[in-house]
């Protein structure tokens, strides 16, 4: 993602879930347009996270992460991956874990929402 209109509506109309080291939202668009496009992810690594280097870092850190979870994603969908400050310092292990466990929340939420809506 690369506009800042998507963040935007991601943002505000999407699912959230967080865990110290990232939080995300989900936008899953349900009308049919976009169900053959493929996912996109968008990054937030602000100033608080820490120097340019750091911030670069963290994002190549997490682009690789969510290579894996691409496939897993409804098609069309927006999601975006805010790191938060704890991130420039966590290791590997921990950013993975946070992130796989927002991935996971998000995609539950996403279902219950979807069946929510179908009653």
């Amino acid at each position: 993602m690369r506009r800042g209109a998507e963040f935007a509506l991601t943002v505000r109309t999407g699912i959230r879930a967080g865990r110290p080291c990232v939080v995300g939202h989900l936008l899953v668009r349900a009308d049919g347009v976009h169900d053959r496009e493929p996912a996109r992810v968008g990054f937030v690594v602000s100033r608080a996270v820490g120097s340019a280097v750091t911030r670069n870092r963290v994002k190549r850190r997490l682009r690789e992460l969510m290579r894996g979870y691409l496939q897993l994603l409804p098609g069309g969908s927006l999601l975006v991956v805010r790191a938060n400050a704890v991130a420039a310092r966590a290791s590997q292990q921990d950013l993975a874990a946070d992130l796989d466990l927002v991935i996971s929340r998000l995609l539950r939420r996403q279902v219950g929402a979807r069946v929510g809506n179908a009653r």
